[in-house]
């Protein structure tokens, strides 16, 4: 049964492979239910996957298997809190090498579009600190990354 809130995402045909492929990847994930198509539709066929129930990092979601007519875009991502390089390193590149691509300030893209932002702790709380002169030299070090490198932050935060 499915949740009271809980995030469609659409995808042209690959809902259950993303599902696994993020059950596999993020902690606190799993692919809860897979529901076939009960006859044709507009994107598939009787008997073709058509929703994939699957948590993300203990988030509820419904992949739908809608097809091509509409895009994932940065609107809408999944934030990722790491708490070191090696947690950060390990999504940002599951994501990217498996068809994905690069962005900026900690933003990659799966392969099917989806936005994720692979964000260490130390990166959020350096850019909030009350201290503006110290969250403008983590910001302004941020804003020249792809993949963030926490060391790069913590040399950033350290006073001129």
């Amino acid at each position: 049964m499915l949740s009271k809130n809980i995030i469609c995402l659409w995808y042209d045909g690959a809902a259950l492979e993303a599902a696994t492929f993020y059950a596999k990847t993020f902690p606190d994930s799993t692919v809860d239910a897979v529901h076939r198509a009960p006859g044709d539709y507009p994107a598939g066929k009787q008997g073709d996957v058509l929703t994939v129930e699957f948590t993300v990092m203990g988030i509820p979601c419904l992949g739908l298997n809608g097809g091509s007519g509409v895009k994932h875009n940065e609107a809408f991502s999944f934030q990722v809190a790491t708490d070191d390089q090696a947690e950060t390193d390990r999504l940002w590149h599951a994501i990217v090498s498996n068809g994905g691509k690069e962005n900026v300030c900690g933003w990659c893209q799966d392969k099917w579009g989806l936005s994720w932002q692979i964000t260490p702790r130390i990166l959020s709380a350096a850019i909030t600190d009350p201290d503006q002169a110290k969250a403008k030299r983590a910001f302004d070090a941020m804003m020249t990354m792809g993949k963030i490198d926490i060391a790069a932050i913590e040399a950033a935060l350290k006073p001129l």
